[in-house]
């Protein structure tokens, strides 16, 4: 047997994960005829038949199964292994490329950044601020190095580091409501009442809103700093990130409205960064500084605060 080539193994594997010679040849940009020479030479080499050809479309052996299998492995680690390479090539990087999402606590987020880049002063941030899905558009479409954000972490291309839980409660002004704010409130209740949303800064948003009342009054807003003015001065409702209102809670300059029916959201905060994608110095040093910090929220600014439980009349 002689030795088998790395493009005979790609050649093979995009045969198998695309069902056949000519999307194959597609796939890698190579001729048909060269794809079906390099997968015909493997089988010669291997003294094995890996491919049936006698239908209308190719089908694994039993053992092209076996190999593909051993095959994928391999062209995985030499994936990993060519990402690897690029990173040492790429030096120190001029910029990192850094977006916050709406549900990020500004001051320590900033206070930490501040601390990263003050050692790394060949190195400009590039800071950018996206809300709902915008963080991870940016970074899927590579716009960002790096994002932090709630993080859909079902997506296998993306790597993440939680920095703490945060809570999204319902709130409102003090006479906002014409009923006192209670954990029995129901949609109809509030479908008078004027429900302020975030917009969403992707271009293409990728998700439905939370707990949005239907046939209620909207008005959309691009940040939560803005919305948490709007409720404050009883122009809506709508839920606001715990952080931001911890001392309105307090003194009561907000209200909770969170109960039965609208229960608040918890998310997990997280940094991200594409897995499959090279990573300069730098920005593996920021991963591993991000890794040292967390958590950066207090536990409580995770937990929903409830509003009273209604009582009957006497």
């Amino acid at each position: 047997m002689t030795n088998f080539t790395l493009h005979e193994l790609q050649c093979f594997d995009a045969v198998v994960l695309n069902g056949g010679f000519q999307a194959a040849a597609e796939r890698l940009h190579r001729s048909h005829p060269s794809v079906f020479a390099a997968v015909a030479k493997l089988e010669r080499q291997l003294g094995l038949d890996l491919l049936d050809r006698s239908g209308y479309r190719v089908q694994l052996t039993e053992a092209g199964h076996a190999f593909h299998r051993k095959a994928r492995f391999l062209l995985h680690e030499t994936e990993e292994l060519r990402t690897f390479a690029a990173q040492l090539a790429m030096g120190q990087e001029a910029e990192l490329r850094v977006a916050l999402g709406d549900l990020c606590p500004l001051p320590p987020a900033l206070e930490m950044l501040s601390r990263f880049f003050g050692q790394c002063p060949q190195t400009r941030l590039h800071l950018q601020f996206e809300a709902v899905t915008g963080p991870w558009e940016r970074l899927l479409e590579d716009e960002a190095d790096l994002i932090v954000h709630r993080i859909p972490k079902s997506d296998v291309r993306m790597e993440w580091i939680d920095l703490g839980r945060v809570a999204l409660v319902p709130v409102a002004a003090p006479g906002f409501l014409p009923f006192p704010p209670s954990t029995d409130i129901t949609p109809q209740r509030l479908q008078a009442f004027t429900q302020c949303v975030i917009r969403d800064s992707a271009r293409h948003p990728s998700e439905q809103g939370h707990f949005l009342v239907e046939g209620a009054p909207r008005c959309s807003v691009p940040d939560h700093l803005m919305k948490k003015e709007l409720v404050m001065h009883g122009m809506a409702w709508g839920h606001l990130p715990r952080f931001m209102i911890e001392n309105e809670l307090r003194d009561g300059s907000l209200l909770s409205i969170a109960g039965q029916h609208f229960p608040g959201i918890v998310e997990e905060l997280s940094a991200a960064r594409r897995r499959d994608r090279p990573h300069g110095p730098v920005a593996d040093k920021l991963w591993d500084f991000l890794a040292h910090q967390a958590p950066i929220l207090r536990p409580t600014l995770g937990r929903v605060p409830r509003a009273k439980k209604a009582t009957a009349a006497p």
